[in-house]
């Protein structure tokens, strides 16, 4: 009884902070300070259409890199605690086989998944998206391969390296942005180009390429360990 108590009164108390913040919220009608830069000033220095990717991968390209490094800790504390080692039985498990309809059609989705996330990387600086959203469609598909075609493997080297040269150029890039341009992941060491074409805002497509090919290849790499911890089960 005491502790469901301690429960309403927590609830309560939490709600009674969210309806004074509420109830005192007043919206701003102005740009102000670094925003107010980021809409003015945005177009002209990074030449990307979608300021939200000029904000996410120039002037906030330190925040950017921590959230890759968070994902990559995660993959690599995953993959370690998930190892799988496997013996000589594993060759002779018998896989489950789903329905052939929905290995067709997986055969059909897969590559076109893939290419979609493709598309919102290399176009993220144009439109809605970018190296996580594209990052996060691949992986997606390859989640729908291990469900419809369980027998498919994928080999844990290759997105190890794929993985491991998206990482390295990506903190390249970044240096080069210090020593070429004016900062770190400064997207003017390579030409603006013209606005709105798929080659302009300068480096920021092949940030988001590199960006996207890591964040693929790290959730699918987990959601592979997670697959061989099954089977091992």
């Amino acid at each position: 009884m005491l502790k469901n108590s301690l429960i309403l009164i927590l609830i309560l108390g939490f709600a009674a902070i969210m309806l004074s913040l509420f109830l005192s919220y007043t919206p701003s009608e102005d740009l102000k300070g670094v925003s107010k830069h980021y809409a003015e000033y945005g177009k002209e220095e990074v030449g990307a259409a979608n300021l939200v990717s000029a904000v996410v991968v120039t002037y906030r390209g330190f925040d950017t890199l921590g959230e890759v490094t968070i994902l990559f800790l995660t993959a690599s504390v995953i993959g370690f605690f998930l190892k799988v080692n496997h013996s000589k039985d594993d060759e002779n498990t018998a896989v489950k086989k789903y329905s052939e309809i929905l290995g067709t059609s997986a055969k059909i989705l897969i590559p076109l998944m893939v290419l979609l996330g493709v598309y919102v990387f290399i176009n993220g600086h144009l439109t809605p998206g970018g190296g996580f959203q594209g990052g996060a469609i691949i992986a997606s598909a390859f989640v729908l391969m291990f469900i419809a075609l369980p027998q498919r493997k994928i080999s844990h080297k290759v997105l190890s390296a794929v993985e491991s040269f998206s990482g390295l150029s990506y903190v390249l890039i970044g240096v080069l942005g210090i020593i070429l341009a004016a900062g770190f992941l400064d997207n003017q060491i390579l030409s603006l180009g013209t606005f709105g074409s798929v080659l302009s805002a300068g480096a920021i497509p092949l940030i988001y390429i590199l960006i996207g090919l890591k964040v693929g290849t790290e959730l699918t790499g987990i959601i592979s360990n997670l697959k061989e911890l099954q089977n091992e089960q």
